[in-house]
């Protein structure tokens, strides 16, 4: 039944306990074994996508930065060669420096909030299909051992 119902859910703890009772006849240790080694591919599966959203959070302040320098020089340089005379054209450089500056942060709040999300999430599973893999061996290798008890208490 088990296997039925992990056939139809294809998920990270389906293939788990799958692999964990494909090799019920092996000692406990190298089904565990198997089990955790695994459980690092399945993890790594689901935090894949994690890894752009970082990098999102890292490099979209710093483009905002950029942004921001580029801006500033322009804007100096203007009024290094043509003084202030004009205030608009100073005007219109530091809300072109802003900008940039809020592009990046609006860039980078949001990935930083599902970045968050997304890897508590993936820590939240990761530790719930620990505890019920750890469950389900437990429990396999304890009806294996009370089988084969009274297996041999027949003979």
């Amino acid at each position: 039944m088990l296997r039925r119902v992990c056939e139809q859910h294809d998920s990270p703890l389906s293939r788990l306990l799958m692999l964990s009772s494909e090799h019920l006849d092996w000692p406990k240790s190298d089904n565990v074994e198997a089990l955790q080694m695994r459980a690092r591919h399945e993890i790594v599966r689901l935090e894949r996508g994690l890894v752009v959203l970082e990098i999102i959070v890292g490099i979209a302040p710093l483009l905002g930065l950029v942004g921001t320098i580029a801006g500033m020089m322009t804007v100096f340089g203007k009024v290094g060669h043509e003084g202030l005379s004009d205030a608009r054209n100073l005007a219109a450089g530091i809300a072109l420096i802003l900008n940039a500056t809020l592009m990046g942060l609006l860039i980078a709040i949001p990935s930083v909030i599902f970045w968050s999300y997304y890897t508590k999430k993936v820590e939240t599973l990761a530790a719930e299909m620990e505890s019920l893999c750890d469950e389900f061996v437990r429990r396999q290798y304890s009806n294996h051992a009370k089988s084969a008890s009274a297996q041999a208490l027949e003979t």
